[in-house]
């Protein structure tokens, strides 16, 4: 399926472009529908032939401007953080997985896709919540364009698709994912927050799936709130060993386990065997 289509139009409720995060529609068709209803009154004076070039160059240009985009934000994160990927229970291999980490400041996500090798960063797209990244035009360009996220309405009253299915539909398309298990970031004492059922029901919807523990060190310690110039210490991200849910595993048991598994990569934790 080819990602890089530009849509400019999919009214609600259609069978086209998602709103949130997908650049085709489920059915594979691209936006060749609603490309066709734009062109459809230059056919007869040769303008659909211009329009189409047009598409094209606004693509190739966001694209570029997107791995330019990327490259700059790797650069940033490894100025500030010198972040630092300790593969502790896996090797990073082309494995479909989901990292599923701690969450303690913003800087969280791109830490964890800068520590990525780049074969790997290309195939992870973050779960992000819409209604941050959406908020304005250069939060939607990062959000949708540089990270590729893929992005959920976290409003019930509003939302339109079911968040879990989005989320698996990227698995389905052959993604990596990065999930905040806890849906919030921790400003408490405790180490992580309770967890979220998505993890869980996730690891049920596709058992194959690895479910990585992430820990991401010394973040919020880099830069404490109220700070503007970063302090000179090391961002560790430890990536543990996988864990999956067992058939007959309830919610609360493997959710426990699941958290376990990520405190246990926190420094001044003994390593797992």
């Amino acid at each position: 399926m080819r990602r890089d289509r530009l849509c400019l139009a999919s009214p609600a409720g259609r069978s086209g472009c998602r709103l949130l995060g997908r650049l085709e529609p489920e059915d594979g068709r691209g936006c060749d529908g609603d490309r066709a209803a734009l062109e459809r009154p230059f056919q007869n004076t040769g303008g659909s032939r211009s329009l189409r070039r047009m598409i094209r160059t606004s693509s190739l240009a966001r694209r570029l401007a997107a791995h330019l985009a990327g490259q700059a934000i790797t650069l940033f994160a490894r100025a500030i953080a010198a972040p630092r990927a300790d593969w502790r229970g896996i090797v990073p291999e082309p494995r479909q997985r989901v990292y599923f980490a701690n969450h303690v400041s913003n800087g969280d996500m791109p830490m964890i896709w800068t520590v990525l090798p780049p074969a790997l960063r290309r195939q992870t797209r973050p779960v992000a919540a819409a209604d941050y990244w959406l908020t304005s035009p250069l939060r939607a360009f990062a959000g949708r364009d540089v990270f590729r996220a893929v992005l959920i309405d976290r409003r019930p009253d509003t939302r339109t698709e079911d968040p879990m299915a989005v989320i698996v539909a990227a698995l389905d398309e052959g993604s990596s994912l990065i999930l905040f298990p806890e849906g919030a970031r921790n400003m408490t004492q405790e180490p992580l927050l309770p967890f979220k059922s998505g993890l869980y029901n996730l690891g049920k919807a596709r058992p194959a799936v690895d479910l990585v523990p992430t820990w991401v060190a010394n973040l919020n310690a880099i830069m404490p709130k109220g700070e503007v110039i970063p302090l000179p210490l090391i961002c560790t991200v430890t990536f543990g060993s996988p864990i999956h849910v067992a058939p007959d595993e309830s919610r609360e048991v493997f959710l426990s386990r699941a958290r376990d598994a990520l405190i246990a990569l926190a420094p001044g934790r003994e390593p797992r065997a």
